[in-house]
């Protein structure tokens, strides 16, 4: 069966202790407001164009700081499976999302369709 995703969200990780340094940071880099998430603190999200990746900040309990992507689909058991093929391996499943890594080591998450209108316009179709 068919299924959608696309590239949503790109995540600098950030250890906790740095997160409200990172937050003021990037809040001056791209010019805007972070908005916070009040039912989970860990992160932060800044305003973009609708079709654009969002640049977001979350605190991790790692003391290395990355950058993870995240790919937003409308079903992530396919997708998973689609990437699993091209050589990604599952790291963990977390409440709605599964962690996964590429296969050079690279983290990465699969999520649920975030922002239904740049999810209609620029997903693309797998079969």
């Amino acid at each position: 069966m068919a299924h959608r995703s696309r590239l949503c969200a790109a995540y600098v990780d950030v250890p906790r202790e740095h997160f409200d340094d990172a937050v003021r940071f990037y809040s001056q880099l791209l010019g805007c407001e972070p908005t916070r998430d009040d039912g989970d603190p860990d992160y932060v999200a800044f305003a973009t164009p609708a079709a654009a990746v969002a640049p977001m900040l979350q605190a991790v309990g790692d003391p290395e700081p990355r950058v993870h992507l995240d790919i937003e689909t409308d079903d992530v058991e396919a997708e998973v499976a689609r990437l699993s093929v091209l050589g990604a391996t599952v790291v963990a499943r977390i409440r709605t999302w599964v962690v996964m890594r590429d296969p050079v080591g690279n983290p990465f998450c699969v999520i649920r369709v975030q922002d239904r209108e740049s999810f209609e316009a620029h997903a693309r179709t797998w079969d």
